[in-house]
């Protein structure tokens, strides 16, 4: 008997000064059994992070990554089924991105792994091809920090600034600050 994913809600109140984007999006995840907090607060940090400025072509959802691996971990697609963003989390494989980045206009990943150093001077050299992506680095002791921020029911405030977003929940504010690792200018 398979065991069923955890349903956890959040509600957004995304403020990112630095793209003018300004949203209230309302989350339903479906978390794998085998996904910890700390992944599944860096699904919701990506989101805020890649909601488009316009939505007239659809809006970033979680997808199917940890079901389906033709999946990413979230995604915009417009109304025709074509994919305008592709999200990644943790640290996938050169095939996966290079893969990702021919299907996709853009294509976005967020590691958080202590060990992010090693799997990246490995495979940094295997990615200079893929234009349209961006790699960006949450450091650990941050994404641990949002993993404390995880509850079946959230509300959450996400502001950006120069870069820093400041993550938080009524009571808590966690700080994070995302090194780009790749990606345009």
């Amino acid at each position: 008997m398979a065991i069923k994913a955890t349903i956890y809600k959040a509600q957004l109140q995304l403020a990112n000064m630095d793209r003018n984007v300004y949203a209230d999006p309302a989350l339903t995840i479906a978390r794998h059994p085998s996904e910890a907090d700390e992944r599944m607060m860096i699904r919701v940090l990506a989101l805020a992070m890649g909601w488009p400025s316009n939505t007239l072509e659809g809006t970033i959802e979680l997808a199917k990554d940890m079901w389906d691996t033709d999946e990413p971990a979230l995604w915009q697609k417009n109304y025709t089924g074509e994919i305008l963003h592709w999200v990644d989390v943790g640290q996938p494989d050169d095939k996966r991105l290079m893969k990702a980045s021919g299907r996709a206009h853009q294509v976005s990943l967020w590691v958080f792994q202590s060990s992010t150093k090693v799997w990246w001077d490995a495979i940094a050299t295997k990615l200079t091809r893929a234009r349209n992506l961006t790699v960006w680095q949450v450091p650990s002791e941050q994404s641990q920090a949002l993993a404390k921020l995880a509850q079946r029911t959230m509300q959450l405030q996400i502001t950006v600034q120069d870069g820093t977003i400041w993550v938080n929940d009524g009571e808590e504010t966690v700080e994070v600050t995302p090194v780009k690792l790749m990606g345009p200018d």
